[in-house]
């Protein structure tokens, strides 16, 4: 990473509550073309979530915690604030001198801003502006969020001016939290009504509808880029009598991760 920053402009997608079993399927049946294509492999890696819910898998994601690959580690770090004693920094980790990443990109010189999805980011309380004061530049709307079956085209619209008017010497860091998946997503599945609810299956359909848009966030980013794309966290529908997330289970803390560069 010390190659990569400095050089590179920097794309996190977040793809809020993406269940890894869900992402694997879809990958290797073929249903998302876009995705597989820049994986490595065509595959998601396995990794464990830093947090069970949004708020908290984010802050630590911002903090240089990515979620961590499911083998036993220790697993070197990509990003890393100066901390004495950690195990997880290692030659090839761009450390930085702050609280948080976008802070100390921005002392690296780099431009941040944040499109937010779910709650956590929508600025109306102290709470969902926490996340998005880290970054030089945050915009969240109505249309961004979970209730609206068009965020993600309406979020990469806004990605799309972000970019266009950056200056060609500075460098961008783009964080996207990707709020289709999370509930309510039974829209994108085909035949289900609000009555019958969000399932696994709605949850995948969800999937296949970011898969077919994503390609323009990724076309419109300049080159070279770092792409990371990672859930957050999963959510449960109905696995051991659990529903939805902020708890202890497999679906929850094992999530999908990809990194790549876009040359």
């Amino acid at each position: 990473m010390n190659e990569i920053i400095g050089s590179h402009d920097v794309l996190l997608v977040t793809l809020d509550t993406l269940r890894y079993d869900v992402a694997a399927e879809l990958a290797a049946g073929g249903g998302l073309p876009t995705l597989a294509g820049l994986l490595p492999g065509g595959r998601w890696e396995r990794r464990h979530s830093p947090g069970s819910f949004t708020y908290a898998a984010h802050a630590a994601i911002l903090a240089g915690f990515l979620p961590t690959p499911a083998a036993p580690g220790p697993h070197p770090r990509l990003f890393a604030a100066e901390f004495p004693g950690s195990e997880t920094t290692a030659d090839g980790t761009w450390r930085f001198h702050a609280a948080d990443l976008p802070t100390g990109l921005a002392e690296a010189g780099y431009h941040t801003a944040c499109v937010g999805g779910v709650g956590f980011f929508n600025k109306r309380t102290p709470l969902g502006s926490a996340l998005p004061s880290m970054f030089a530049e945050s915009h969240w709307e109505p249309e961004f969020g979970v209730t609206d079956p068009a965020s993600l085209p309406n979020q990469i619209d806004r990605a799309a001016e972000i970019v266009g008017r950056l200056p060609a010497d500075r460098r961008l860091f783009l964080l996207l939290n990707v709020a289709a998946l999370h509930q309510p997503n039974w829209f994108h599945l085909e035949g289900a009504s609000r009555e019958h609810g969000d399932t696994r299956e709605s949850h995948a359909a969800a999937l296949r509808h970011v898969d077919a848009h994503i390609g323009r966030l990724f076309d419109l980013m300049r080159r070279p880029c770092f792409v990371i794309v990672c859930s957050d966290h999963g959510t449960a529908y109905g696995e051991d009598g659990h529903s939805g997330h902020r708890l202890g289970h497999e679906v929850v803390w094992t999530v999908p991760y990809g990194e790549f560069l876009l040359r």
